[in-house]
């Protein structure tokens, strides 16, 4: 009995835990597929339910949390020392906004979905960028313009005036997202 509950746990603590090699989308999905986790059929449902291609949807990711289940953004400072609010309610792999998880949670009918599970990020992520694809008009394999509406909203994409570090964000999403459908080919992604 207790081997088993030894087992259980290993296999539940890798479940969190960030993957070794992030720049390296066979690698991602040969240590994140297992047993009770499986990010490549994740990643490959997602795109076959919204039309995104797995490597920006990685990508995504990867600009957003790392591939940290639990990210959060930084807490303001009170005083200039003091722990306080953080700047924004995004959360896990996807970074998503707590209205926004809603309204996905509510158009969808995925009522238990996680932003730290990343089959429901990843579709979340997926869903979002379908979005933008049918408000304005972006190609699904555009990870740069993809990604600048995921950061601003939709409407803030629409107006056309990106920060600088939503462009940043862009070019890293655009440059991984390129980088992950080379290697992706190589591995029989």
């Amino acid at each position: 009995m207790r081997c088993v509950f030894v087992v259980v746990l290993l296999l539940l603590a890798g479940c969190g835990t960030v993957p070794r090699d992030t720049r390296n989308a066979c690698a991602v999905f040969e240590q994140k597929d297992g047993l009770f986790n499986n990010w490549r059929r994740a990643a490959y449902a997602a795109e076959r339910e919204y039309g995104v291609p797995v490597p920006v949807l990685m990508a995504t990711i990867y600009t957003e949390s790392g591939f940290r289940h639990n990210a959060r953004p930084p807490r303001t400072k009170l005083f200039g020392f003091i722990p306080w609010t953080r700047i924004s309610t995004a959360y896990g792999y996807s970074q998503a906004l707590d209205g926004t998880w809603a309204r996905y949670q509510a158009e969808t009918g995925r009522w238990m979905a996680r932003r730290t599970d990343f089959e429901d990020a990843i579709r979340f992520i997926a869903w979002y960028h379908s979005q933008s694809h049918q408000q304005n008009g972006i190609a699904l394999n555009d990870p740069y313009r993809l990604y600048i509406a995921y950061y601003h909203g939709h409407g803030g994409y629409a107006r056309g005036n990106w920060s600088d570090t939503a462009k940043t964000g862009a070019k890293r999403a655009s440059n991984v997202a390129a980088l992950y459908a080379r290697q992706l080919q190589g591995c029989g992604g």
